[in-house]
């Protein structure tokens, strides 16, 4: 990214949040919690960096993404802390690539205990992939304004009358193409 002497860059202090400091294996496991809980606020950061297209103006939204991750993991691990860990050694250590499909049975004893201890579901196959309507609090932001082109006396000069061409010697060019 290139920068200029007009862009101003956040200070430290501004970028300073609590880091959800998890391995791959554990946040692959509480993603789909994360992601159901914390969907409204997650759709409204990309919302924010979609319409402004500069993530400095994205900051407060995307540390409120964070708080609420972390919010739900510490719920996780308030109510199903024994579960959780087995799911997620089982993810980390079985296949090099992340798969779940070694995993179905202690995922199925972390899915039951989410569900009595917490009431919460695990979402159907599909369900991040529908398109659904995001209700936003902020507003939207200013159009970006029109390109002004600079007005031109005269026209654009136009192309000198062409003489008639001749058929071609071999027929046209479509001649091998099949009907």
């Amino acid at each position: 990214m290139v920068l200029t002497e007009d862009v101003t860059l956040p200070e430290f202090s501004d970028l300073e949040t609590d880091e959800v400091k998890l391995s791959t294996g554990a946040l692959l496991t509480a993603s789909p919690f994360i992601g159901k809980l914390c969907e409204g606020v997650n759709n409204e950061f990309i919302l924010c960096r979609q319409e402004l297209n500069d993530p400095r103006a994205c900051l407060e939204v995307g540390k409120q993404v964070t708080a609420c991750a972390k919010e739900v993991l510490s719920r996780i691990r308030n109510e199903c802390c024994k579960e959780f860990s087995q799911y997620a050694n089982c993810v980390d250590k079985s296949s090099r690539d992340y798969t779940f499909r070694h995993c179905r049975k202690t995922q199925a004893i972390f899915d039951n205990c989410m569900r009595r201890r917490l009431c919460l579901l695990r979402n159907d196959f599909g369900y991040f992939c529908r398109g659904r309507i995001h209700k936003s609090s902020s507003d939207p932001p200013e159009p970006p304004p029109c390109p002004c082109h600079p007005k031109v006396d005269d026209a654009t000069p136009s192309l000198p009358d062409c003489k008639p061409r001749k058929p071609a010697r071999f027929g046209g060019r479509l001649y091998w193409s099949s009907d």
